[in-house]
C-alpha cells in the first residue's frame, strides 16, 4: 500500500464545551477525512462553504482550504497520484480544487462503505486502522493505468533541483505533451503549476517548522527574490506571509509536526513516493 497514500492519520481534537477552532490546510495531494464528532465546515477558494458532511473528499488542491471545527476525530487518508490512479476511476483535474461529498460523487462509490463502518461505538484508533487498511486491500486488484508513467513524474517533481518542465520532462523521460497530459489527468494540475507549488510549499514548510529562520531564511532557492515569494504566496494561500504568520495554527502547526517524525515530510506535497 505505501506507493498509493502518503499516510493514514488521525487527528483528535478537543476544543471543550461548544467551541470550535479554524486553521488553513497547505496545497496538497487528495484526501479523504473521515469526521466524528463535531462536523468541520470547510471553504476553498470563492466556492460556498461545505459543512455537515460526516465525510469529504478534497481533489488535489492548488490552494488553501480553510476550515473551522470542534471536538472531533477525524482519519485522513492522504492519496498520492499513483493512488488517486488505483482508487479512482476519474481524471485528477476534474476534481482539482473542490470539495466534495463522497455519497454525491459516483468516482467514490468504492469509498462508500469504509465512511459508513469505520467508526464502531466507542473510539478504538487500531481497530479503526485495521478496517482502513482491509477495505483498501480489497480494492487493491484494480489495475494501475500509466503506473510508470506517474512514478517517474512524481520521482522528478520532488526533486529540488527540477526547477522547469523541459528539466522536468527530461528526468521522467517523457516527451512534453506527454507530461502535460499525464500531469493533468493524475495530479490534477499541469506541471507548471505542480512545479510551483513544490517549490512554494519546501519553503512555507521550512518556516512552519523553525519560524526562527523568518521568510529570508525559509525561501527555496529557486525564486528570484523575496517579491516573487510574496507574489506566490498570494496565489496559494489567498493572503500574505505576514498575514499568515501572525495566525494562530491550533491544528496545522502540530499536524506537520507529527507528519515529519512518522513519514518524513511535514505535508502531503512533499511526500517522496515509494517504490514498495
Amino acid at each position: 500500500m505505501r506507493p498509493y497514500f502518503t499516510t493514514f492519520y488521525i487527528t483528535e481534537i478537543d476544543t471543550g464545551s461548544d467551541a470550535r477552532v479554524s486553521d488553513h490546510l497547505h496545497p496538497e495531494w487528495a484526501n479523504l477525512r473521515i469526521v466524528s464528532g463535531v462536523l468541520p465546515t470547510s471553504e476553498i477558494r470563492s466556492a460556498s462553504p461545505v459543512g455537515n458532511l460526516a465525510a469529504i473528499v478534497t481533489g488535489p488542491t492548488s490552494t488553501t482550504v480553510r476550515f473551522t471545527v470542534g471536538t472531533s476525530r477525524i482519519w485522513g487518508i492522504g492519496l498520492l497520484p499513483l493512488g488517486w490512479a488505483k482508487f479512482v476511476a476519474a481524471p485528477a483535474h476534474a476534481f482539482a480544487d473542490r470539495l466534495c461529498d463522497p455519497a454525491q460523487e459516483p468516482a467514490f462509490a468504492p469509498l462508500m462503505p469504509l465512511v459508513e463502518s469505520l467508526f464502531g461505538p466507542v473510539p478504538d484508533e487500531m481497530a479503526e486502522l485495521g478496517r482502513i487498511t482491509r477495505h483498501f486491500e480489497r480494492l487493491a486488484a484494480r489495475k494501475v493505468p500509466e503506473k510508470a508513467r506517474i512514478r517517474a513524474i512524481h520521482e522528478a517533481l520532488v526533486d529540488p533541483e527540477i526547477a522547469s518542465v523541459a528539466a522536468m520532462a527530461e528526468r521522467a523521460g517523457l516527451p512534453t505533451h506527454t507530461l502535460e497530459r499525464v500531469s493533468r489527468r493524475h495530479f490534477g494540475f499541469p506541471p507548471s503549476l505542480l512545479l510551483r507549488r513544490q517549490r512554494f510549499m519546501r519553503s512555507l514548510s521550512q518556516y512552519m517548522l523553525d519560524p526562527s529562520l523568518t521568510w529570508i531564511g525559509a525561501i527555496d532557492s529557486h525564486y528570484h527574490d523575496q517579491a516573487q515569494f510574496v507574489h506566490e504566496f498570494h496565489r496559494f494561500m489567498g493572503m500574505s506571509p505576514r498575514t499568515y504568520a501572525a495566525m494562530p495554527h491550533p491544528v496545522l502547526a502540530g499536524v506537520m509536526r507529527a507528519r515529519m517524525a512518522a513519514a518524513g515530510a511535514p505535508v502531503q506535497a512533499l511526500h517522496v513516493p515509494s517504490s514498495t
